[in-house]
């Protein structure tokens, strides 16, 4: 039975490597995948699934109105692989749940769990529902403890506690923290 499964982690946590080394084994074994990331997320260029490792792929793209349920339909793909799954709709989860169970092919979305002001993204709550399998993935704060929590951070490395909860940007924007040094 395919399952949908949410794997999610704070920044920095490796997502992005986890997910194109589970696309790499399926296709080791001559099976077919199918990359997804968020359109809005252009850090590394548009459609590029990309690791802070150095790996990259193309990748097709979602935005708010993207229907999984259509465009998964008449594929053949082993596994449908997704990226930045916290940027997805809730209907958008439902509709990769029913590819799941409906079309039997597994899905795997990587992302985030909250945002930096520790609130959660749409899409990763309603993975958080409807999920199969809910993995967390580790990595650490650099006080050494487990993070847990994402901090934005402005130009001057300062903490932002204020704005908008979608703003794009890596390492130099945003950092990964344990609960005690995100609410320090």
């Amino acid at each position: 039975m395919a399952k949908l499964y949410f794997r999610y982690a704070a920044m920095n946590a490796g997502k992005s490597a986890a997910m194109l080394q589970v696309a790499h084994n399926y296709e080791e074994q001559g099976r077919s995948v199918a990359l997804y990331t968020a359109a809005l997320d252009n850090r590394y260029g548009l459609g590029k699934v990309t690791s802070r490792l150095g790996l990259q792929r193309d990748a097709r793209l979602f935005d708010a109105d993207f229907d999984f349920v259509a465009a998964l339909a008449a594929t053949t793909v082993s596994c449908v692989l997704l990226d930045e799954a916290q940027f997805l709709t809730s209907q958008q989860v439902v509709q990769l749940h029913q590819v799941a169970q409906l079309q039997g092919v597994p899905v795997i979305c990587y992302g985030l769990r909250t945002d930096f002001q520790g609130k959660p993204f749409e899409g990763a709550a309603q993975l958080l529902c409807l999920a199969d399998d809910i993995e967390e993935m580790k990595t650490i704060c650099s006080c050494g403890r487990k993070a847990t929590m994402n901090i934005r951070v402005n130009a001057a490395g300062e903490r932002v506690r204020e704005g908008q909860q979608i703003a794009i940007g890596g390492n130099a924007s945003y950092k990964q923290a344990c609960a005690k040094c995100f609410y320090s």
